[in-house]
């Protein structure tokens, strides 16, 4: 018979693990050169949903391609509503000089305009932008080698087991101009930790990288 206190020590070694803290590897960014000029006019932004990849040439036993393909279509929506949710909130606290369209909003007019998440990139960003009636698009695309979804990531876990599994995750932001689709910025950032990441720790984790960079920030005034 097994020691309880053992029992109990592998049982919180297992969630150490599994909630063990975000390693974050460099960032990288652009900015465009006229980047000033081109937005002194901007007021409002949407944030799209995001292209969601799951590495599928290491499928855990059990897991389907469908299954991975409704995990993407989640976690596009989820990483959308998580990045709106925390821009949204840094700019009514002043920290930004636009604001930002509705999530609910952005994807109503989408779906209305007949333009599904899976065909944005069958759309120019100037044609969405007109759809939206806003003066940028923030974007994103996620690069991932486990589902990060609650269900996915706590089927995987039953699945796998606590054997040290790393979860990786690589996003890309970008701004484009609304006007004419231009690149306005980009930002590169990977995520690396346990196999229950949740999308809005990943996100909270990409912001505190972002927040110093994004190219809204209002200045602080010198006292």
């Amino acid at each position: 018979m097994k020691n309880p206190w053992t029992v109990r020590a592998l049982a919180a070694l297992a969630l150490v693990a599994l909630s063990s803290g975000t390693g974050l590897a460099g960032a990288q960014k652009y900015v465009h050169p006229q980047f000033v000029e081109l937005t002194k006019d901007h007021k409002t932004l949407a944030v799209l949903p995001f292209k969601v990849a799951i590495d599928k040439t290491k499928l855990p036993k059990n897991m389907t391609l469908e299954m991975i393909a409704s995990a993407e279509k989640e976690e596009s929506t989820e990483f959308q509503t998580q990045l709106y949710a925390r821009f949204l909130q840094r700019a009514q606290a002043g920290d930004y000089t636009v604001g930002f369209q509705d999530v609910d909003q952005t994807n109503a007019l989408l779906a209305r305009a007949g333009i599904a998440r899976d065909s944005l990139y069958m759309h120019t960003k100037d044609e969405i932008a007109k759809v939206l009636g806003v003066d940028g698009l923030v974007a994103g695309s996620v690069h991932q080698t486990q589902p990060t979804s609650a269900g996915m990531a706590i089927a995987q876990t039953f699945l796998l087991g606590f054997s040290g599994n790393t979860q990786r995750v690589d996003i890309n932001v970008t701004v484009h101009n609304g006007a004419d689709g231009t690149l306005l910025w980009s930002y590169d950032h990977t995520d690396k930790g346990g196999l229950m990441n949740t999308v809005e720790g990943m996100v909270k984790s990409l912001l505190k990288k972002v927040g110093g960079n994004f190219p809204y920030r209002k200045e602080k005034e010198q006292g």
